[in-house]
């Protein structure tokens, strides 16, 4: 099975925000393994603006992945890290109990900026753990099929990157036309680096045809129901409100960053209700 994932347009961040493609969730898919976030931007010219310019806000219950095609996004976290990132790096960030971060095109940046942003939810199991940041500048990367292929977390083709998952997924960087061979338990996710709609592909392939540069998202179906509001993933109604208290209440999340701090929005008038993969 097939589907379509269009994509919507958000403004997120601060300053003149940043206009970004959200994917995922979408209308009836909420995941795609434990993806369970993707924006796509650019590509832009930032020349002369701020670019992307996001301050200091909470994460829980996920991780982060940042992978950008053009361009250069500083990262700060309040357990100390301070990375730069560029093409072909990858930024991931474990949340677990607590973090809060911030993103912004560092001053002399190259006046592009093209990437996405992802986040991927931690089983029940891993949800607490301590948050860590990782930063990987050399990952695997292979070719086959006339495809150049850069595995940016989890395994394919044999090649595995050191980036730390707490389920089976995968996550590569597709450059080129050509048929890839998949795991045929994992369902996937395929996101043209150049458009707004991605492809779902269901469990039961052994193999997707790439038609151009994408980025290739998968994994075994995630069967847990989770709550995800905001920037949190949890399991109950009760544990998001907690995490919104505790950011309100600068507690929590790590010591403060530079720059004014976003605040939670003001929770919803109904009840949050834990939710599978599927809208319904």
């Amino acid at each position: 099975m097939e589907e379509l994932l269009p994509g919507r347009e958000v403004v997120i961040g601060t300053r003149n925000g940043t206009v970004v493609t959200r994917i995922l969730p979408n209308k009836e898919r909420r995941l795609v393994g434990a993806w369970c976030f993707a924006d796509h931007y650019g590509p832009n010219d930032i020349t002369g603006t701020p670019g992307m310019s996001v301050n200091p806000h909470p994460h829980a219950g996920l991780q982060t992945v940042s992978w950008l095609i053009a361009g250069e996004i500083e990262h700060r976290d309040s357990i100390g890290s301070v990375q730069l990132i560029r093409p072909g790096q990858l930024n991931l960030m474990t949340a677990g109990r607590g973090i809060a971060h911030s993103e912004h095109s560092p001053a002399g940046a190259s006046g592009q900026m093209h990437g996405v942003q992802l986040w991927v939810a931690l089983p029940e199991a891993a949800s607490n753990v301590d948050a860590h940041f990782e930063h990987h500048a050399d990952l695997p990367r292979f070719t086959a099929n006339d495809m150049v292929v850069t595995v940016l977390i989890g395994q394919l083709h044999g090649h595995t990157s050191p980036a730390k998952a707490y389920t089976p997924i995968v996550g590569a960087d597709v450059r080129g036309a050509g048929t890839l061979a998949v795991q045929e338990d994992f369902e996937h996710m395929l996101l043209p680096l150049d458009g707004s709609v991605a492809t779902y592909h269901a469990p039961g392939r052994s193999e997707i045809r790439v038609d151009g540069d994408a980025l290739l998202l998968g994994g075994q179906p995630f069967d847990e129901q989770i709550v995800m509001w905001w920037n949190f993933v949890g399991r109950s109604h009760e544990e998001i409100v907690a995490m919104r208290e505790a950011w309100e209440a600068h507690e929590h999340f790590g010591f403060d960053l530079p720059g004014d701090r976003i605040p939670a929005p003001p929770m919803p008038a109904t009840r949050l209700v834990p939710r599978g993969r599927l809208r319904h």
